[in-house]
């Protein structure tokens, strides 16, 4: 992994909305994408508004233009659009596909939401929940039960709910262990693993939302209890990827499973108003947060597999507690990705990447790897502007480590920038305001070698000559 020191508060534009108010890759810094934006980059900038519903809009359009299939209305493996992305996947584009809904409620994307729907049913056997060439590992069925249900909800559509009760049926009755409790994940019932037991919860307690049959929130119940135990550290927080037969819990920590970990948590307590479900719930996230960030930036997961789509889950999950659950306390970090990973794009095609902190390859990548930062994008809160307006200078490449405050139009001494958190000798990227000039000076007063930048520059080592660790004073214009 190509590690960067993160903080927070990146810039790039004026916020329209508030002017009035995570094995990976190592990519190498792309010269030509840092010494300059190209022609069709800049066409991209211009056409850029920069309220948070602007850039999540631009970049779902990005996302659908590169990875959705209209004719079968699902998405591609890949950017290629040489083959269909794995089954569990779809619905978790279906999930996003209905994030967008909410944020726009425009007609056009609840069309877009049925049409996925019916994509699903055309390519998986019309739900056929015993077909078990098609259907064959429980939590590949309890994605689709989360999100069939969640459609009802949406929309009324009892055809959903049929499929999402049937579909949670058949998981039940083959995946439950009624000796042990928990839910083991395959045919084979060879683990327990937390990709089928927090999902479980989540599809039960929207169903039990649903229809109020108790049956559903009894089983929700057993199953967190019986996960809680089984798959988390309760001192840590931490969430366990799987449980085999009496072994301690094991695997790798991943934020799809403190993502449905939280989801579960946070419905019981919103049903239940107990405090215990919230804190559990915040206890995961703080795991997230504090042991698989690497300085704040949330982790790559997946290279070149289908894990590239786990914060993708992890996002749905975590803004649900921060915007229904009220807990305004991770906005700074989250706040912090969505900035990184959005700078960081390729700015040809708009797309953005799993790892946050490096530059998005050009050539082809996975919708997976690709899906992420976009469903954040659609869940970030609109009164919290993402780009406020000014320079946002950063003490390393690619956007990374500690960063100023942003810094509007004038000329700034190293005394003067100081008060923006500047340090002399330090700067090694930065992020400017479409249409703005910032000419750099080697030393104090305006003297020394100069460079003068009018786009978002992300690695200060490519200029000529280096820029890196030697500005000392500034005029933007």
């Amino acid at each position: 992994m190509n590690v960067q020191k993160t903080f927070f508060f990146v810039i790039w534009g004026a916020c329209a909305t508030l002017l009035s108010c995570s094995k990976a890759r190592t990519i190498p810094p792309d010269t030509a994408n840092t010494d300059a934006m190209g022609k069709q980059q800049q066409i991209n900038v211009a056409k850029l508004s920069n309220s948070n519903d602007a850039i999540a809009d631009l970049a779902y359009s990005a996302f659908d233009t590169a990875c959705f299939n209209p004719n079968t209305n699902l998405y591609y493996s890949t950017t290629n659009k040489d083959g269909i992305a794995a089954i569990w996947t779809q619905a978790i584009y279906w999930d996003m596909a209905m994030d967008v809904y909410n944020r726009t409620h425009k007609p056009a994307q609840l069309a877009r939401v049925n049409a996925m729907y019916q994509g699903g049913f055309n390519q998986y056997d019309g739900y056929n929940w015993n077909n078990t060439t098609t259907w064959f590992i429980y939590d590949d069925m309890m994605w689709w039960v989360m999100a069939l249900a969640r459609a009802h909800q949406l929309t009324g559509n009892a055809a959903y709910l049929q499929n999402a009760k049937a579909g949670f049926d058949r998981v039940w009755a083959g995946s439950y262990d009624p000796v042990d409790g928990g839910m083991f994940w395959d045919f084979n019932h060879s683990g327990k693993n937390s990709c089928i037991n927090f999902p479980t919860v989540i599809g039960a307690m929207r169903l039990y939302n649903i229809t109020h049959d108790q049956a559903y929130l009894t089983k929700a119940q057993s199953i967190y209890t019986w996960a809680k135990t089984n798959l988390t550290d309760a001192g840590t927080g931490e969430v366990y990827d799987n449980k085999i037969g009496s072994n301690p819990p094991g695997g790798q920590a991943y934020t799809y499973n403190a993502g449905t970990a939280i989801g579960a948590a946070y419905l019981l307590y919103k049903q239940s108003h107990d405090a215990a479900y919230l804190v559990d719930a915040k206890r995961y996230a703080d795991y997230v947060k504090n042991n698989l960030c690497t300085d704040g930036i949330l982790p790559a997961e997946g290279d070149f597999n289908e894990q590239g789509v786990m914060k993708a889950i992890f996002a749905d999950y975590m803004m649900q507690l921060v915007n229904e659950g009220g807990q305004t306390q991770y906005l700074g970090w989250i706040k912090q990705n969505l900035t990184t990973g959005w700078l960081n794009r390729d700015r040809a095609r708009n797309l953005t990447y799993r790892n946050y902190a490096v530059t998005c390859p050009t050539g082809y990548i996975q919708s997976y790897e690709a899906s992420s930062l976009v469903t954040f994008l659609q869940l970030f809160p609109k009164n919290v502007c993402l780009f406020p307006p000014g320079v946002t200078f950063y003490a390393n490449t690619m956007y990374g480590g500690a960063a100023t405050k942003p810094i509007p139009k004038g000329n700034y001494t190293l005394a003067q920038l100081q008060q923006y958190g500047f340090v002399d000798n330090w700067a090694s990227s930065v992020s400017i305001p479409e249409g703005w000039t910032v000419t750099m000076y080697s030393d104090d007063n305006f003297q020394g070698t100069s460079w003068q930048l009018n786009a978002d520059t992300p690695h200060f080592p490519n200029l000529t000559p280096t820029a890196n660790d030697v500005v000392s004073s500034v005029k933007i214009q």
